[in-house]
């Protein structure tokens, strides 16, 4: 398991950076930017603290896959954490925390520092070993377009 860190600096507030990044207010803002992920990424639940949310995409066959996790943290406008523990194969959610201990603080955070209208988006994900060269250039594109995206 590694941890990488991505960071961007976006000439808008926090609370547009924030309100985009998850999708709050209309969640194809969302989709947008994790669509360099993958181009039918979405997410069902919400991002209120102790909710599970579901980080979903379609496979060639049309069916759900995804990974499940459980929001630890969400500050508006600073920080949100989620914890993975588990992944969605079709329509069936596997909780992979409770059978393999590493996936106990699998984290995703997104920390907001705004400075004079300019807002910088600090990102932390851990992720299994095979997975780092694919995010280590798919974070990059997706915190690109996000700020196209909030900066318009």
């Amino acid at each position: 398991m590694k941890t990488l860190t991505f960071q961007i600096q976006i000439d808008s507030p926090a609370s547009q950076v924030y309100e985009q990044m998850l999708g709050l207010k209309n969640k194809q803002t969302y989709e947008q930017w994790t669509a360099l992920f993958d181009p039918s990424s979405t997410y069902e639940g919400d991002w209120a603290k102790g909710s599970k949310i579901y980080f979903l995409s379609k496979d060639q066959e049309g069916k759900k896959h995804g990974m499940v996790a459980v929001v630890k943290e969400n500050i508006p406008n600073k920080y949100v954490s989620v914890r993975h523990i588990g992944f969605i194969e079709g329509d069936q959610e596997v909780q992979v925390e409770s059978e393999d201990p590493t996936w106990g603080e699998m984290l995703e955070n997104y920390t907001f520092t705004e400075e004079s209208g300019t807002t910088t988006v600090d990102v932390s994900v851990d992720t299994d070993d095979k997975y780092v060269d694919y995010f280590n250039k798919a974070w990059v594109l997706a915190l690109e377009k996000l700020k196209v995206d909030c900066e318009k």
